[in-house]
């Protein structure tokens, strides 16, 4: 069943509200006292999945949640090694008041529900082949993995929030074609054709293109939309290019069109526009949305971060959880889609962190309709470079990863409604 309206829900109220706590809470705190901040998030999903209601204290010691005590709860918290403190009704209310008060920038958020989550994603995809399944997996948030056949057969629906795994909508695989004689390249080209053939398609890009478009009408009809490396801005290339033929002949069997740039339409796009795709089937770039890390001989990743911008926790609820973290400051990472260009970014789409003294942002935010997108570049928040082929990131080694935690503020974004002004 479908969540409502977040932005409705949120923007209602932006006042000032002081709800009274009462009987034995549990703080759960996420600056750097907590133990495990990953963790803390598989928790609260898990207590909304009880029935539970929590509130999301933004900005509030490093946007901690707090919840009725109980003791299944507590052991939760014991069992995955997740710190907290119990706060008697006064304490709680006090906490409330101090963060709801007019001269903070704070606020509280309640969450209601657990969201309905999906990863669309092949069924060959491995779990460490992406940041936010390696999220979910080590959070223990349970979600359903759904690709191409799945969304066209209208199963989005079922779906509060929706992960794009680094595809290629565009229809060139990538751009792997370095990789075209190896078996796994062949057999996912292959699936694709076949795939492509049994939904009436000429070829895979009108497929991805198919496939973009219901992603497209699930955000306006309310969904919730996550995005990591080239899932990103390959999405918004495809939806451009769907009057014309962007692709090279080495991944369609047909050549570019003559005027392919002339005839894109940013119209549909989510979040990019004035883009210029590139042509060329060797190089390993769909378009200039994509800023790109430095050459590897300038490449360091100790001097690669970016910074989140500072909300109002009052007056931008959304954004404000978007970006809950216990630093300002977050190391950058390599991906196919390394870093958001801001020339080619939509005025109304919200930039959340970007590259200081540089032209690039890193993670933004918009909304399209009733429902919303995240994009956040960059492939995995504690490898710098990730490769094909290399082993998995551990984050039972990065269980305070402020990279992660962007991930994981969206999986619970879904949840939330801002509590309602008092009269």
């Amino acid at each position: 069943m479908r969540l409502p309206s977040l932005l409705c829900a949120l923007l209602l109220a932006l006042g000032t509200a002081v709800p009274t706590a009462s009987g034995q809470d549990v703080l759960i705190p996420m600056d750097q006292d907590q133990t495990n901040h990953l963790k803390a998030y598989g928790v609260v999903y898990w207590a909304l999945q009880q029935g539970q209601s929590v509130d999301w204290l933004l900005n509030y010691r490093g946007g901690s949640f707090m919840a009725s005590s109980t003791q299944r709860l507590q052991q939760e918290l014991r069992v995955r090694g997740v710190s907290f403190q119990t706060v008697n009704g006064a304490a709680a209310s006090e906490i409330i008041s101090r963060v709801e008060s007019d001269g903070s920038n704070m606020s509280v958020v309640r969450l209601d529900k657990a969201p309905d989550i999906a990863v669309y994603a092949p069924d060959r995809a491995q779990p460490w082949d992406d940041a936010v399944r390696l999220a979910l997996k080590y959070a223990e948030v349970p979600h359903d993995l759904i690709y191409d056949r799945a969304v066209l057969d209208g199963k989005l629906q079922q779906y509060d929030w929706v992960h794009l795994h680094h595809e290629d909508f565009t229809g060139q695989f990538g751009k792997f074609l370095r990789f075209r004689n190896t078996s796994w390249f062949m057999k996912q080209r292959r699936e694709a054709e076949d795939l492509a053939r049994e939904y009436g398609y000429k070829k895979v890009p009108q497929l991805k293109l198919a496939v973009a478009q219901r992603i497209r009408e699930y955000v306006a009809g309310g969904g919730f939309l996550f995005a990591m490396c080239s899932g990103t801005d390959t999405f918004d290339i495809a939806l451009a290019a769907h009057k014309t033929d962007i692709v090279p002949k080495e991944y369609d069997g047909d050549p570019v069109d003559p005027n392919a740039t002339e005839k894109l339409d940013f119209a549909p796009t989510l979040a990019f526009r004035d883009f210029e795709p590139v042509y060329n089937p060797h190089k390993y770039e769909h378009s200039n949305i994509d800023v790109g890390p430095p050459p590897p001989q300038l490449r360091d990743p100790s001097l690669d971060y970016f910074t989140l911008f500072d909300f109002s926790a009052k007056w931008d609820p959304v954004p404000t959880m978007l970006t809950q973290n216990h630093v300002a400051s977050v190391k950058g990472f390599v991906g196919q889609t390394t870093a958001f260009n801001k020339d080619t970014i939509k005025e109304d789409v919200v930039i959340l962190g970007e590259a200081p003294n540089r032209n690039q942002a890193r993670y933004i935010h918009g909304s399209l309709g009733q429902g919303t997108f995240t994009f956040y570049a960059g492939h995995d928040p504690e490898d710098y470079q990730h490769f094909v082929g290399d082993p998995p990131t551990d984050l039972s080694l990065h269980e305070h990863s402020p990279g992660y935690r962007l991930i994981l503020n969206n999986i619970l974004f879904p949840a939330a409604k801002k509590k309602k002004q008092k009269t």
